[in-house]
């Protein structure tokens, strides 16, 4: 059975930081693409930074320089290092798996707020 178990999430100030962590068991993160995505309330799911199978790292232009997507395959989780946090920031962040055969795996999700 597949399981991503996303951690890290919370309420901070806006300007401070966070870190997001995603430890997967059933998958090895090494052999798929992995990424992470939110979800504002008022807004689509969308792509926050995701590391393709050949190892190349994707950020969206609105976390670039703040974000950083930190992985430890020996430990088989993946982070989100976030920075610079802004109200915009809030939502909630899944942790995402994709295979080459394209089947998708997402944790449950972990709520980030941002106080103005």
């Amino acid at each position: 059975q597949v399981q991503l178990v996303e951690s890290g999430g919370g309420l901070v100030q806006a300007g401070g930081s966070l870190r997001l962590s995603c430890a997967a068991s059933g998958i090895t993160f090494s052999n798929n693409a992995i990424g992470w995505y939110r979800q504002g309330p008022r807004t689509q799911r969308e792509l926050v930074a995701r590391i393709n199978r050949s190892g190349i790292t994707v950020y969206a232009d609105s976390v670039k320089g703040r974000f950083t997507i930190p992985r430890d395959d020996a430990k088989n989780t993946m982070d989100l290092q976030m920075s610079s946090l802004q109200p915009e920031d809030a939502a909630v962040y899944y942790c995402n798996s994709r295979s080459c055969s394209g089947r998708e795996y997402w944790g449950q999700g972990t709520q980030v707020a941002v106080s103005s």
